[in-house]
């Protein structure tokens, strides 16, 4: 079916679906396969849920009839129906990737220009080669500006992803130790995000950088750029108010207040304020937006239970914002502070050695009591009196109820799957 037929078969439905679970009437059902499925197989329940169309790749347990559209790659019929829809309205896009405080940075900008445009930005973990095209046929002609996340394990996904989303502006928040495993190394990892600055030089779009990291300098040498940071000779000097306990940042003489925990959010601050001075958002309202976002979702949220101050950052973890973490919870003023931390993922052959790593800047920092959960820590073999080691979340939860550990300051961090945040509800009923 050619692209012009199913773009007007979509601007006929209530927009698309990959699962039959979601799925809405009068949506159309795309069949992606994945490892453990095979999305074909679900055609007959999505006619059945009332989707308009279903496109598939093969009949495998449905006969053919005219709610059917054949295609040769339901993958591939996706991310180019959204890369049309993308082309038509023409609506200004901002990239963002990288490997930490990327839906931070996103929330923050959104939150900026929503003050002023209408905002579409990518929602939940919807930042990769299924996710980022789904986020894009959820443009609307009222969408003035779309912020779209990407994510990435490997090589040439930034690089598909800005194929299929021509982006205007983009940003990479840092180059850290993340899926080291696909990457292979940080100099993979530097290489695979800076996909993004090469597509917007080819495609004559616009790169916004941190002029205080020499990595996003480098990588942009001799590319044309919007630099933000401390030095008077950046387009934008935003400098942080270091004195103070809580977030403050400096630009032209106004002060920018936020809630958020960690010193390690200060540059994604800066960065929504200098996409809010790029839009032309008023000062005051950028002033208004930062100081009024509050994090959630388990990113570095500030939590008080029964008197204990929390910090969950129970998202995603890797080496790199592992560090970060746990660096600016160090500084915390409390007097008893415990880590619990989780396993990180996706670290390939540099697992032990970066767990390893965690657990010496835990002891650097005179971290009172560092509690781990999971194997890859587990197997480590680095041991002290304030280290203890446990293989899963429930021999933990065990360990505290048979335990009195007086404390006033915890931080909660470790990777998605390690689901850390079923914590919060243990230490609520403790």
């Amino acid at each position: 079916m050619e692209i012009q037929n199913l773009y007007i078969t979509f601007l006929n439905s209530n927009g698309v679906s990959t699962d039959t679970r979601t799925l809405k009437k009068g949506e159309i059902f795309f069949a992606l396969n994945g490892p453990n499925f095979n999305g074909n197989d679900f055609a007959k329940i999505a006619i059945e849920k009332g989707a308009t169309f279903v496109i598939v790749d093969s009949l495998v347990s449905i006969e053919a009839n005219p709610q059917i559209i054949i295609v040769k790659n339901t993958l591939f019929s996706l991310q180019e129906l959204a890369n049309y829809h993308r082309k038509i309205l023409k609506t200004k896009i901002i990239a963002i990737t990288g490997s930490n405080g990327k839906t931070t940075t996103k929330e923050l900008i959104r939150e900026v220009i929503s003050k002023k445009y209408n905002v579409l930005a990518t929602e939940g973990n919807y930042n990769n080669h299924i996710g980022v095209p789904l986020t894009l046929l959820k443009l609307k002609k009222e969408h003035e500006i779309a912020i779209i996340e990407m994510g990435a394990n490997h090589l040439k996904e930034i690089e598909r992803l800005c194929n299929i989303t021509l982006p205007d502006w983009g940003y990479i928040t840092n180059f850290g130790k993340a899926h080291l495993e696909g990457f292979g190394s940080k100099k993979g990892v530097i290489e695979g995000k800076s996909e993004l600055y090469k597509h917007l030089e080819a495609n004559k779009g616009k790169i916004l950088i941190n002029g205080d990291d020499p990595v996003q300098v480098r990588q942009t040498i001799q590319k044309k750029v919007v630099q933000f940071g401390s030095n008077h000779t950046y387009d934008y000097e935003i400098n942080p108010i270091t004195k103070k306990e809580d977030l403050q940042l400096l630009f032209q003489g106004k002060v920018f207040k936020s809630s958020l925990h960690g010193n390690y959010n200060l540059t994604n601050i800066a960065a929504s304020i200098a996409f809010g001075i790029i839009f032309k958002v008023p000062l005051i309202d950028i002033q208004i937006a930062v100081e009024g976002y509050q994090s959630e979702n388990n990113r570095s949220q500030k939590l008080v239970i029964k008197g204990v101050k929390y910090i969950l950052d129970a998202y995603n973890a890797n080496p790199s914002s592992m560090e970060a973490a746990i660096n600016a919870f160090a500084h915390n003023k409390s007097e008893s502070k415990i880590v619990i931390l989780g396993d990180m993922l996706e670290l390939g052959k540099k697992s032990k050695e970066e767990h390893e790593n965690i657990l010496k800047l835990c002891l650097k920092n005179k971290i009172n009591i560092i509690f781990t959960i999971g194997e890859n820590f587990k197997e480590t073999s680095i041991q002290s009196k304030n280290i203890s080691k446990f293989k899963n979340l429930e021999k933990f939860k065990k360990y505290l109820m048979t335990k009195k550990i007086n404390y006033n300051s915890v931080l909660i961090k470790g990777s998605r799957s390690m689901k850390l945040e079923r914590l919060i509800s243990f230490f609520n009923s403790k």
